[in-house]
């Protein structure tokens, strides 16, 4: 009984076929986007790269460890080589000092990765700060230029937004708001009565403010003209209070400037303490930090992905799912409630506030710092009304791909014992080069080459199919390694060449064991199409459990090595699955649809699938071995009518055929000539 399959084989070709024209189309996209090339990315040892050399320190001037070593280096393999396919090179040089090597030109963010220490935090929010004291003063003094070059002083009272008084004390009222919300004053917002000043001095021209003025103003808390370091009034006394910082801190936050580098290169931070943190961005933007909630260790696990509803449903919006140990999320839940308590009084006390939003809501946010630098901060959505206990938490925001990933990456490896001092930081050339892979892929060739002149010798005809197949899956194998390059920083290494030609012999057993299976089956006297289907179900699972073992070694070996060897372990499994899909979706499906041309179907000589040339027990099946069958039938058909006639004659003389007395005539013999023919076309 014929299989789906063997009914229909070429839909199962033209399937693969259209896979890999859909791959290859969306490669050739990525690389006219710019987004990727057409040819896979290459490992340091044929390419070159970045070689960055880091020394190790301590905040607390401690004795480092052999394992604060070890740890500090997994952790750094693991950030920029999660997968361990883009063959970074990480080394110990020195006794303490780490060799990190980065293969090709790679992005400021792996490098940032690698030169940061990256401790990671939880720290709840204080403060906001949204410019710098010197962005603010500039923007005040250039508006007050622009109104000042007004004709009239009606015009400059209603262009001049004046927020800043030159003498730093605040404006009437300003004090009086300060001590009702204990929040400094925005320098932006203007006076109750702008065009009352501009009437009493409309000679006056307006005094430039300088940055230390606007800072002293917004700092000063209690309005006393002085800044002072004592802690801030509060009413509680949780991480998130303003017991932890002091009018001195407010002052420092504004005149720290955000948007300069030596701000943004990150630093060692006591997590006990409240810290000042820019934005890792370059913003401009300032937080004013309270001490560490939760550390960078707690996390079990991150994960970026697409945003799955409550009903089920998957947007197109990405997310950051983080999932905190035993410890972390006890942490969290204590965290969790006391920033919901924090929002849900601001949302209570918004409508009393001039600009509708309490101080309480820049309480309601944590931020995520690494390395002294805020990577992120945020609140709790609405719909979260109770403290988060089960340690599962999903950051949300306007993500792209890129981002989460990153983010995802920086909270799953983003906690070092160590912080470090960049020694050196240069480009390296290909220890290998450009030939070494030349060189291999022409021994690929060459085995290539003579693999195709045994097929030919040994199969014949089949070798069309084998070849094909091998065309095919290398195609396919090219197609999967090109896009893992872009999808996930996969490098080619000539480790990997060499995994990539012993792929050939790999796809070739497979060939191997099928053919010679069908071919055992024509042996045993069954017609063609039933020696490929049956042969097929003997075949496919010895292939499987072939290519399972190869599967599980290539697993095996890419866990429990690293660099190279990770690199051709990974290679070696790509290649098996390849394989795999090949023999099934390809080699089988073509097998059966060359049946249904003469050449093969009726098992010419130089087929591959000559009944006569292998063997087989019986040749009746066949169109070429009829005529022979017909002939040996008609012989023998004749001999016994011969036989028969002289039996009669001797029964009607009563002697038999040996000189015996025949005590009964014989029955009559049958013989079987239904549908045979001889050569002449008429029925003996």
């Amino acid at each position: 009984m014929s299989t789906k399959q063997t009914k229909h084989p070429g839909r199962r070709l033209l399937m693969l076929l259209l896979i890999i024209v859909i791959g290859f189309g969306g490669l050739y996209a990525g690389a006219y986007t710019g987004r990727t090339s057409m040819t896979p990315g290459l490992a340091l040892d044929l390419e070159g790269g970045t070689q960055i050399i880091l020394t190790p320190t301590t905040s607390d001037g401690s004795e480092i460890t052999d394992e604060d070593v070890n740890q500090a280096i997994e952790i750094i393999r693991q950030r920029v080589d999660a997968s361990g396919v883009a063959e970074a090179q990480i080394s110990r040089q020195g006794g303490q000092n780490i060799v990190v090597s980065l293969p090709g030109s790679p992005s400021q963010d792996t490098l940032e990765l690698v030169r940061t220490s990256a401790v990671l935090y939880f720290r709840p929010v204080i403060r906001i700060i949204q410019g710098s004291a010197s962005s603010l003063a500039d923007n005040y003094n250039q508006r007050i230029a622009q109104a000042t070059a007004s004709p009239t002083a009606d015009d400059a009272a209603s262009e001049a937004p004046a927020a800043v008084e030159p003498s730093g004390a605040p404006a009437e009222g300003e004090a009086e708001q300060t001590e009702q919300t204990d929040a400094p004053a925005d320098p932006t917002e203007a006076p109750a009565d702008p065009a009352a000043e501009a009437t009493d001095a409309p000679s006056a021209e307006p005094t430039p403010v300088t940055a230390e003025e606007v800072a002293t103003q917004v700092s000063d808390a209690n309005g006393d003209g002085t800044i002072s370091e004592d802690p801030l009034p509060a009413t509680s006394e949780d991480n998130s209070s303003d017991s932890w910082i002091s009018e001195k801190m407010i002052y420092d936050a504004y005149m720290m400037d955000c948007t300069a580098s030596d701000n943004l290169t990150g630093e060692t931070q006591d997590p006990a303490k409240a810290v000042i943190s820019c934005d890792k961005d370059g913003t401009g933007q300032a937080y004013i930090l309270g001490p560490a909630d939760i550390a960078g260790t707690d996390i079990a696990n991150a994960a970026s992905g697409l945003e799955t509803t409550s009903q089920g449903t998957t947007t197109n919006k990405w997310v950051v799912s983080l999932e905190f140990n035993a410890e972390g999320t006890e942490e969290f839940s204590e965290v969790s409630e006391r920033l919901i308590a924090y929002r849900d009084k601001a949302a209570a006390a918004s409508s009393g506030q001039p600009n509708g939003q309490s101080p309480d809501s820049q309480k309601a946010q944590f931020a995520i710092v690494l390395d002294g630098l805020t990577i992120m901060s945020s609140g709790f959505n609405p719909d979260v009304t109770s403290a988060i206990t089960d340690g599962r938490v999903q950051i949300t925001g306007n993500f792209t791909q890129a981002q989460a990933n990153t983010l995802a990456n920086q909270l799953s490896f983003g906690s070092l014992p160590l912080s470090f001092t960049v020694q050196s930081e240069q480009q390296v050339s290909a220890t290998l080069g450009t030939e070494q892979l030349r060189n291999g892929l022409i021994a690929g060739l060459i085995g290539f080459a003579l693999i195709i002149v045994y097929l030919a010798w040994q199969y014949r005809g089949l070798s069309v199919v084998a070849v094909a197949s091998l065309i095919v899956a290398a195609a396919g194998t090219y197609l999967a390694i090109a896009l893992l390059s872009w999808s996930m920083g996969y490098r080619l290494s000539l480790a990997g060449v060499a995994g990539l030609i012993i792929s050939i012999g790999i796809t070739m057993d497979s060939f191997i064991i099928y053919f010679e299976r069908v071919r055992d089956e024509v042996r045993n006297g069954r017609t063609l199409v039933a020696a490929v289907d049956e042969g097929w179900k003997h075949a496919r699972q010895t292939i499987i459990v072939s290519d399972t073992v190869n599967l599980v070694a290539a697993v095996v070996l890419y866990f429990l090595a690293v660099g190279g060897v990770q690199g051709f372990a990974f290679t070696l499994g790509v290649t098996t699955v390849v394989d795999l899909a090949v023999i099934i979706l390809f080699t089988h499906p073509m097998m059966v649809w060359i049946l249904r041309f003469a050449f093969f179907g009726e098992g010419h000589r130089l087929s591959g699938l000559d009944p006569e040339h292998l063997g087989a027990r019986s040749l009746a099946a066949y169109g070429k071995g009829r005529e022979a069958v017909i002939d040996s039938a008609v012989g023998s058909l004749a001999r016994r009518k011969a036989e028969a006639r002289r039996r009669t004659a001797a029964e009607e003389e009563g002697v038999s055929a040996d000189g015996a007395q025949t005590d009964a005539p014989d029955e009559g013999i049958a013989v079987d000539v239904d549908s045979t023919t001889g050569k002449d076309g008429e029925t003996k």
